[in-house]
């Protein structure tokens, strides 16, 4: 084991790093500890070369919440790595660092995040896939979280924040504080739709918002396009569902 960045390393390829990976992604909760007791560095290592990652790292915690999240005793893993050391505050390295708060975020698995941010991860750390924590909560739909991490204290400083996750009074004062853009606008009242939030959506129309407007991020997607589309954990419980033999009854 080699020392970067005052961290411990691995190759992700080494059988010591894939064991800890499979223990964590399994909730093998007594696996883990047992290694964690005969090598406390492994809470804080930092696992490079995976295939992707520019550059960078994932730690255990980033193993835990990695995609799609949702793995068995996640919480309870999260809890077992931050007792044992780790830092919630790692980020990924690289040319996006992502805290595994920022990953929680991404698939909105908020059981996770309430003992990441319990454990003292950060709430504004920028640099993520889309910025902060709830940049990405929004962004990708995981409300949740998103609600989570703005009843922690996380700042909604954004007029997409305030749209998307319906806060009536905030939306007033940031339409208030500064004159919008044609593009603000569009993808606040984008967002309002994403968030199925039909009274801010209702606000920004009334604003001058273009209800057919496809923010550049969006993929050529309308309001409605995506109003039409599931959100994060939708999606991906309806991926779990067809794992498992699920069908649709209404299916033609």
């Amino acid at each position: 084991m080699a020392e970067g960045s005052a961290r411990p390393t691995l190759e992700y390829g080494d059988p010591v790093a894939v064991e800890l990976t499979q223990a964590i992604h399994a909730g093998d909760l007594q696996r883990l500890e047992r290694m964690l007791h005969e090598r406390a560095e492994l809470a804080v290592v930092r696992m490079v070369g995976r295939h992707g990652v520019e550059g960078g790292w994932r730690t255990p915690l980033h193993a835990a919440t990695d995609w799609p999240g949702y793995f068995p005793a996640g919480p309870a893993t999260v809890t077992l790595l931050l007792a044992a050391g780790a830092d919630p505050d790692d980020d990924t390295g690289g040319n996006r660092p992502e805290t595994p708060l920022h990953w929680a975020a991404s698939s909105d698995d908020v059981d996770v995040a309430v003992v990441l941010i319990d454990g003292g991860a950060g709430l504004e750390i920028p640099g993520g896939s889309i910025g902060t924590p709830l940049d990405n909560a929004v962004g990708y739909g995981c409300w949740h979280v998103a609600r989570l991490l703005v009843e922690r204290g996380a700042r909604v400083d954004k007029l997409w924040h305030a749209a998307a996750l319906g806060m009536l009074a905030r939306l007033e004062e940031l339409l208030a504080a500064a004159q919008p853009t044609a593009d603000d606008l569009n993808g606040a009242f984008w967002q309002a739709c994403h968030g199925g939030q039909l009274r801010a959506a209702d606000r920004l129309l009334a604003a001058g918002a273009d209800v057919n407007a496809s923010p550049d991020y969006a993929g050529k997607r309308t309001a409605l396009d995506q109003v039409l589309t599931p959100d994060t954990r939708h999606g991906l419980l309806a991926g779990w569902l067809r794992d498992h033999g699920g069908e649709s009854a209404t299916r033609e």
